[in-house]
């Protein structure tokens, strides 16, 4: 029998909407249709309601404190650093939005039974994935960048921290963004890192750049404990709890 999906009415929606979204803001519709970009920045918007209705208290306030960060990071590596560069030169209103969604539905991917009663078998199969992955963007088309980018979630995947799968879904959701959002011309990462530095050569996108999303979730989390310390405190009271109940 197969396992029921509990959470695909979070994550689906946000599959397709990243989908069609950077489809909307592509060059291609942006030819033929004027103000394009600002279909995706509704379509987004709306996602982004549709998930955050159904998400944790938790998740919500991650997803609020996200929408701040991501833009933020946006300003700073896209604008000022030049690290990659949006369609229309700006950094476009779906774009922290779409950040915080790739974050709720990885974690709402994470969180299916399914995929928790088969960890240990989904963990190798992403990692080994990953490896391959990048391993194939170094080879064929010189993608320093996005290979050194991997072998940083490598060593942070070995810190053992019990949030390996996680990062591991969050990888390949970031390698489906990227994919998408550069074949639709929506945003290009330039043959050099930052246009600057001609020894690290990048595809477009970087294989690996996932890590920079690992980032925003960390600072993200690192928000939330400050901002809720009573809270954070006794989820984590709970959890030594259910672990030492498992152990004896």
């Amino acid at each position: 029998m197969t396992a029921r999906l509990q959470y695909s009415a979070v994550y689906i929606p946000v599959l397709l909407v990243l989908w069609f979204g950077l489809f909307l803001d592509s060059a291609f519709v942006a030819e033929r249709m004027e103000y394009s970009q600002w279909l995706t920045n509704g379509l987004v918007f709306l996602c982004f309601v549709w998930v955050y209705a159904r998400a944790t208290r938790k998740i919500q306030k991650l997803m609020l404190y996200g929408v701040g960060l991501a833009y933020l990071g946006e300003v700073v590596f896209s604008i000022l650093l030049g690290m990659y560069e949006y369609r229309l030169e700006n950094v476009p209103i779906y774009v922290p939005l779409g950040h915080c969604l790739v974050y709720a539905a990885v974690f709402y991917i994470h969180k299916e039974k399914l995929i928790q009663t088969n960890k240990a078998v989904i963990k190798s199969v992403l990692y080994w994935g990953m490896m391959v992955y990048s391993s194939l963007w170094l080879i064929f088309d010189k993608d320093i960048l996005g290979f050194l980018c991997m072998l940083v979630v490598v060593l942070l995947l070995k810190k053992k921290t019990g949030n390996e799968l996680f990062f591991l879904i969050m990888f390949f959701m970031v390698v489906y963004l990227e994919l998408l959002g550069t074949y639709y011309d929506c945003w290009v990462w330039p043959d050099i890192w930052f246009d600057k530095i001609p020894f690290i050569t990048s595809s477009n996108p970087p294989s690996g750049i996932s890590v920079f999303y690992f980032g925003f979730d960390i600072a993200c989390l690192w928000i939330y404990k400050k901002l809720n310390t009573k809270k954070w405190q006794r989820m984590k009271s709970l959890r030594q709890i259910r672990a030492t109940r498992v152990a004896s």
